[in-house]
């Protein structure tokens, strides 16, 4: 009878750690990465460029300050130079987290971008007024990807 408890006993002490492991392992190949600009970024430079090596078939965010109250927007569509290597996957707004009541309060916009194939490709954005006669492209932004 105690030679039938080794091996439930091995069992029980070692799938564990083989779970845990093989998750660990999952986790980190579906990184996905981000990229942000602060409202004081903006306020130094109003065009700012970067750029982002990402995996074919990887994630990536790319986050804006943004302040609604001022008529100003990103948009919901970026230009995307080449939609065969890059593709938007969602678009959403963020509003300022604990204001402490402050109105007028910046937040974010946040686009979430797919790499299709390997290649290079970049997205573009331009903060401006969007109704007839507002003012257009006051900041950019302008993101260089490159697709491994």
């Amino acid at each position: 009878m105690k030679k039938c408890w080794f091996p439930v006993l091995c069992l029980v002490l070692v799938l564990p750690l083989l779970l845990a492991f093989g998750c660990a392992g999952g986790a980190a190949q579906t990184k996905a990465s981000a990229v942000s600009v602060t409202c004081d970024e903006f306020t130094k430079q109003k065009d700012i460029v970067k750029d982002l090596s990402v995996t074919s078939g990887g994630m990536f965010t790319v986050t804006l300050c943004s302040n609604g109250s001022t008529g100003f927007t990103w948009g919901q569509n970026s230009t995307i130079s080449d939609p065969q290597i890059l593709q938007q996957t969602d678009y959403k707004t963020v509003a300022a987290g604990n204001t402490g009541g402050a109105v007028g309060v910046p937040g974010t916009e946040v686009w979430t971008f797919k790499a299709l194939k390997a290649g290079a490709a970049s997205v573009s954005m331009a903060y401006s007024r969007p109704w007839a006669g507002g003012e257009k492209g006051v900041q950019t932004f302008t993101l260089n990807v490159t697709v491994k």
